[in-house]
């Protein structure tokens, strides 16, 4: 029963509602009372031969007015506990969906994405169960039992009652041997699912990648072993939860038992008529539900409680992110500022950036290049907020960083990833998604400067095309642009290309940073790329490689020193020679 003091909280939020509900339980009950004592009473009649007409259709009219009346009361209990059950679910989807928009790259490195969807939905419609079906299977099981018990002893026979009842309390000693174990099967299955969703979500995404590589067959059986786990964790959960049924009917078949023997004793001594025995009898079948909704009620508690139990933890993971004491709400503006003496990812000690320090004045490009692994994915994403717990600072306008409102400071920030992602919708939505009232001149204009304008006016529905999951539509080079046109449309004072050009050929490389040079005067700009003639017209160059500046200066300054940057330039210029030939005799 802890699950409704944990979920307290919302009750009390709540209390009309299920107030009104009960009551009408309650009242639904009082009219389970009075079929049984007409049934009695008819068979009463009829025994002593005295029915009469008048008396019968009186009796009916009683009966089909109180089954109105339970319509209505049903109603009304279903609308009000139902009804706030849904209230739950939708706060708690909220808590949680606002609690995934706050949490840090930190969180989605511990959590994989399909766990997440389970608690999201598996758990929390578990726990809408405990605050729907749960309150009403324990009110009324409670309420309709209690109202029998009370009617059989005050209507018909006190030892007859307490005699026929003695056998119930058996149920109390179950619930409580099997309530513990029940609650680990429970939290156990939920895991499994959860697991079971991670690897489906997984395969569905990596669909291409398993198909190129041929490695369907190892994947479903790599999918089975999931599923046979997930499949012997619920035989248990499910095993348990079987044991309450069939001692319950023998629990009850012992009331029964008790109830014909000392009930046909007390007719034959006269304690009672032989309509108040069919009456007991009635009332004993009303206990029925009761006792069955037993083992339904502690199901619906232990899966519950379980989800509950997975729900918070989630809910207490807290962000790695510094919280200032006192926030800098104005817009970040100004010269970057980057000195990181020291920093390493939470998860491995080993250094991953030492002594990086540059500078980058507003309205300036920096290019960063290096070798692969070499810190250029760190730095940007220290500057994304992704970490904020290193030695040294980042100041934007000599303001350190991490004294900006999160949202405020991400939000001057335009960053194209090499692997964009995209939305399941048209292009023009995709561009202007950071700017949803943008123009469709505003549209056109990003798209241009991303040189992606000439391949939409090829699609079928030019901006209405429907890029489909992910941009699957798309090629790589088209998503790349498109990414790079919706960045440009929200006018960012820094934008960040991470390695964003790479799926597009030299020329087309070229017209976009052209575009990009024009349309960004006055923003600042860091391109970190693989091809270093993506970066031959930034103002600052430097080269990053072990966590560490080894190289820094204009395009021409590092083709005129010997080291990294010269010998890598020289061999892709080599190699763009080579190609070109090949493409020309071809």
């Amino acid at each position: 029963m802890g699950i409704f003091s944990r979920l307290s909280w919302f009750f009390k939020h709540q209390w009309k509602q299920y107030l009104v509900g009960v009551i009408a339980l309650i009242l639904v009950a009082i009219c389970n009372v009075i079929p049984p004592r007409i049934i009695g009473d008819v068979v009463d009649a009829v025994s002593k031969k005295s029915m009469t007409t008048r008396f019968l259709v009186t009796n009916m009219v009683v009966l089909f007015v109180v089954a109105i009346v339970q319509y209505l009361l049903r109603f009304l209990w279903q609308k009000m506990i139902y009804g706030s059950s849904y209230v739950l679910e939708r706060d708690l989807r909220s808590r949680l969906f606002r609690h995934f928009m706050r949490m840090d790259t930190t969180f989605y490195q511990k959590w994989r994405t399909g766990d997440l969807m389970a608690h999201a939905t598996n758990d929390i419609d578990a726990v809408r169960d405990v605050a729907g079906p749960g309150i009403l299977t324990l009110a009324d099981s409670l309420i309709t039992g209690t109202s029998m018990i009370l009617a059989m002893g005050v209507m018909i026979d006190w030892q007859l009652t307490g005699l026929a009842v003695l056998p119930l309390l058996l149920l109390a000693v179950m619930a409580n041997v099997l309530g513990k174990k029940i609650h680990t099967a429970f939290k156990d299955s939920q895991a499994a699912f959860s697991s079971i969703n991670n690897k489906t979500q997984e395969s569905v995404v990596g669909i291409k990648v398993l198909k190129a590589l041929g490695q369907e067959k190892e994947d479903e059986q790599d999918f089975d072993k999931y599923v046979a786990e997930n499949i012997q964790a619920n035989k248990k959960s499910y095993r348990l939860d079987a044991m309450f049924d069939p001692l319950t009917t023998v629990i009850m078949g012992l009331s029964y038992t008790v109830t014909i023997v000392f009930g046909g004793l007390a007719v034959l001594n006269q304690r009672i008529t032989i309509g108040q025995l069919v009456s007991f009898i009635t009332y004993m079948a009303e206990l029925m539900w009761p006792m069955y909704a037993v083992g339904s009620l502690f199901n619906l508690l232990e899966r519950g409680s379980a989800s509950y139990d997975r729900i918070n933890e989630l809910l207490a993971e807290k962000s790695s992110l510094v919280k200032p004491k006192h926030v800098v709400t104005t817009v970040p503006n100004g010269t970057l500022d980057f000195a990181i003496d020291k920093f390493h990812y939470p998860d491995d000690q080993a250094i991953a950036l030492k002594n990086v320090h540059f500078k980058l004045a507003a309205g300036q490009t920096l290019g960063i290049v290096g070798p692969t692994g070499g810190g250029k994915s760190t730095i940007i994403s220290l500057l994304m907020r992704d970490f904020d717990h290193y030695d040294g600072d980042i100041q934007v306008g000599k303001i350190d960083i991490r004294k900006y409102d999160i949202n405020s400071y991400l939000d001057t920030i335009g960053y194209v990833p090499q692997t964009n992602f995209l939305f399941s919708t048209d292009v023009r939505d995709n561009v202007r998604f950071a700017n949803i009232k943008a123009t469709q001149t505003q549209v056109a204009e990003a798209s241009y400067i991303a040189d992606l304008d000439s391949d939409i006016s090829q699609m079928t529905d030019g901006y209405d095309t429907q890029v489909g999951e992910l941009g699957v539509s798309l090629s790589g080079g088209q998503k790349q642009r498109l990414a790079i046109a919706r960045a440009i449309l929200s006018d960012p004072k820094l934008l960040i290309l991470d390695d964003s050009l790479s799926a597009v050929d030299s020329k087309t490389e070229r017209n976009i940073e052209q575009r990009i040079a024009k349309n960004r005067q006055h923003g600042t700009t860091i391109i970190a790329a693989s091809r270093l003639s993506s970066v031959e017209s930034a103002d600052e160059i430097i080269v990053v490689d072990d966590g560490t500046i080894v190289e820094q200066g204009t395009h021409q300054e590092l083709l005129h020193k010997p080291g990294w940057y010269a010998d890598t330039f020289n061999l892709q210029e080599k190699n763009a020679e080579l190609e070109g030939r090949l493409n020309n005799e071809r």
